[in-house]
């Protein structure tokens, strides 16, 4: 089986470096040649576009920022995509824009899986990301080595469009958290506690959350270094609230996030780092959240 893998930032790269330890045959490409170096001394084979890769590969997967390049890379590759091939969309989208290109896929007689992830970059680098996969159960079950060689916790959803209903509620989930974590914390602070013992009682107690446990202690260092961006937070935050205005669901506590979000990004940049939402409480109170012994990255 000859894979390709494109797009290989924070996230993607260390996927494709999963892929090629585990032994498969995978060509890269990026916009930003530099990012497959690592890649290509592990043994991957360049291609100089998404056009000039798809053609040599039995599927491909992509890993990109936004559903405009989605399009666009997918748009290359079905110039030379072989009949029977796949298309294995990482990226996280909506619903309707994942329906929207397997159809245009599907005319050039490409299959597509979606295939979204879920974690945080420190867990892909360990081949430990959760994978949420929808679409073909036989293409699933085809592609499932390849998918173990990735992730530990891999979930079939159902049906094309289900892994991108499930994506946006857990990112929703964990924007909230992080919101609410930055307040939980920022209490602890004003309280007089020592903001590491209180990091560690709150992990052992039932208000414990994933993100409090790894997110948090970049808060706590100070780097915030999360590999994920204000920008991309505002998009998943996007998804989530048409998702609440097409099922008919209220969604107050997303809807005040979203907001939280916006004043981020306009404080901070959209570039800035998601965990970086939590520089509003401590600007807005004048005291930083900071102890002594917390990691600047997760490993």
């Amino acid at each position: 089986m000859q894979y390709g893998f494109i797009g290989l930032g924070n996230l993607g790269g260390h996927l494709a470096t999963s892929l090629l330890r585990s032994g498969f045959k995978v060509r890269v490409h990026d916009k930003e040649r530099v990012a497959a170096n690592p890649l290509v001394e592990l043994g991957a084979e360049w291609a100089a576009s998404p056009e000039a890769l798809a053609g040599e590969c039995d599927a491909v997967f992509t890993c990109l920022p936004s559903p405009k390049v989605s399009e666009r890379v997918l748009g290359e590759m079905l110039k030379t995509m072989r009949p029977g091939s796949a298309w294995i969309e990482m990226s996280t989208l909506g619903r309707d824009e994942i329906l929207r290109l397997a159809s245009i896929a599907e005319a050039k007689g490409v299959r597509t899986m979606e295939l979204p992830v879920t974690g945080g970059v420190h867990l892909a680098a360990q081949g430990k990301i959760t994978m949420l996969a929808s679409g073909d159960k036989g293409l699933f079950e085809l592609h499932r080595p390849a998918l173990e060689a990735m992730g530990n916790k891999i979930f079939h959803m159902g049906p094309l469009g289900n892994a991108s209903v499930i994506k946006v509620i857990t990112n929703m989930l964990a924007f909230i958290h992080l919101v609410a974590d930055g307040e939980a914390l920022m209490l602890a602070k004003r309280g007089g506690l020592d903001l590491g013992q209180a990091w560690a009682a709150i992990k052992a107690s039932s208000g414990n959350s994933f993100v409090h446990e790894t997110e948090g202690q970049l808060i706590l260092n100070g780097s915030y270094d999360v590999a994920f961006t204000m920008d991309l937070a505002l998009k998943d935050l996007g998804f989530a609230m048409d998702f609440g205005r097409e099922f008919g669901v209220p969604l107050d506590l997303a809807g005040l996030t979203n907001q939280i979000f916006v004043r981020g990004r306009a404080a901070y940049g959209g570039q800035a780092q998601s965990t970086q939402i939590v520089k509003l409480l401590e600007d807005a109170v004048g005291a930083d959240l900071r102890a002594p012994g917390f990691p600047a990255r997760l490993e």
